[in-house]
């Protein structure tokens, strides 16, 4: 049931990031002003690049968190599903993420900028791995 469950909400995901709107990967709004932040609660499709190169995209949910500023971070990618941990911090939204369900387990932490209309972009690192990957979130509309 769980596995069937994960296929599900592959493919609703799948669906949800080939019929948004957005921009083309890496076109990005401004950066927000740090005391004029858009709501970052919502769904998004995410383009990016691990640490080793490899290209992925997805889909990724952001709710608030318990306190101000705080929010619970959801994506789901072919391959893993992490959740993570955020906190606003000026204009950057500084994560630590955890692979819940995937082919491996892996934690780690993100970095990223926020627009004036809410995307996302900046870094990400993952456990056991040198660099950096790049990850662009695209809120959908």
């Amino acid at each position: 049931m769980k596995r069937y469950l994960l296929v599900f909400l592959l493919l609703v995901a799948l669906t949800i990031t080939a019929c948004s709107s957005r921009n083309e990967p890496g076109e990005m709004d401004p950066d927000a002003d740090p005391n004029n932040l858009p709501n970052l609660a919502g769904t998004y499709v995410v383009n990016g690049i691990d640490p080793l190169g490899d290209e992925y995209g997805g889909h990724l949910t952001i709710a608030p968190g318990e306190e101000p500023g705080t929010y619970h971070l959801q994506w789901i990618v072919v391959g893993w599903i992490q959740e993570g941990l955020g906190i606003v911090k000026g204009n950057q939204l500084l994560v630590e993420w955890q692979t819940i369900e995937g082919v491996q387990d892996a934690t780690g932490s993100a970095v990223f900028t926020i627009t004036e209309s809410g995307q996302l972009y900046g870094v990400r690192t993952a456990g056991g791995l040198e660099g950096e990957g790049e990850e662009q979130a695209y809120p959908n509309q």
